[in-house]
């Protein structure tokens, strides 16, 4: 009985955290904006990785001694889930409209379940109810991200690179899973972290150099949104995600991925000032719904 009641504690912790997080992701692309006004995109990314790993060595200041081959698989994390992965996004916002982005990125979760179909050790093959769960879902997302403008232009290579973006997080997710259960989920995200700086500033010196640190010092408004990024979405809120993981699997996990783009949508209405159409409205109730609908095969 007390087993039955501690892995339906860590389901609900799983499920909070998992809600949390996605607030305060839907939260980090308005702020984001802001501190568009200072640096490109990508100068942005190793801004916000850096930041996140001095916060979880002030958070969790020990160690981690890793073999080599673990070691090795941080690195491909690393880029999976944090360089690449935001360059690709960042990257595909400059070549397409960012209502594509945002729904193809959107597409990760359904990009997991059909990798851990192949990839997961137990736990994670689901059926016919995180698939019908995933097409309301991505309904509800796509009205929530057109707002009432019923727009939806093609551009190929900012849509294969928005789509790329999706693959990475997904492969992320189904890499990352094995090292929460063995390690100490703070220093996984901080080694995560680690890497995802060391390759990001490559990145970004062969594209827009390095940036002047001085907007940081001087605007109040881009400072706390950095402080925001880098510390409440990367470090604590990957932290929490990868105890969602643990707790739920990455398919149930990834599934609250669906609500960023109406939480973005709120939040920019709440601090821009940004209009919310009826379409919004009922697409956050067909991804609520999706959502419900998916969860119920983890049941």
């Amino acid at each position: 009985m007390s087993e039955i009641g501690a892995t339906r504690n860590q389901k609900i912790t799983g499920h909070l955290f998992a809600l949390f997080t996605t607030l305060v992701w839907g939260s980090c692309f308005v702020l984001t904006k802001v501190m568009l006004n200072a640096f490109t995109p990508i100068q942005i990314i190793p801004l916000r990785m850096g930041l996140a790993y001095l916060a979880l060595w002030a958070l969790r200041p020990k160690t981690l001694k890793l073999p080599w081959k673990d070691e090795l698989m941080f690195i491909l994390i690393g880029i999976t889930g944090g360089s690449v992965y935001f360059f690709l996004q960042n990257t595909a916002a400059a070549h397409t409209s960012a209502a594509n982005v945002s729904i193809l990125v959107s597409m990760s979760p359904i990009i997991t379940v059909i990798l851990a179909q192949f990839f997961s050790r137990r736990g994670e093959k689901l059926g016919k109810w995180v698939y019908m769960g995933a097409v309301v879902a991505i309904a509800g997302v796509i009205m929530v991200v057109l707002n009432g403008t019923l727009t939806f232009h093609l551009s190929p290579l900012g849509d294969l690179l928005a789509l790329a973006a999706a693959l990475m997080w997904a492969v992320y997710s189904i890499l990352i899973k094995k090292y929460t259960e063995r390690y100490d989920n703070f220093l996984v995200t901080r080694r995560v972290f680690l890497w995802a700086f060391l390759t990001a500033v490559p990145l970004m010196l062969i594209t827009d150099g390095m940036p002047s640190l001085t907007p940081l010092f001087t605007q109040p408004g881009i400072l706390l949104s950095w402080l925001f990024l880098g510390v409440f979405g990367n470090a604590v809120c990957f932290a929490l995600w990868n105890i969602a993981f643990k707790n739920l699997g990455v398919v149930i996990t990834n599934n609250y991925l669906y609500a960023t783009p109406f939480v973005t949508v709120v939040v920019g209405w709440l601090l821009l000032g940004e209009k919310i159409s009826l379409m919004s409205i009922l697409g956050a109730v067909l991804i609520t719904i999706g959502v419900v609908f998916a969860n119920k095969e983890g049941k």
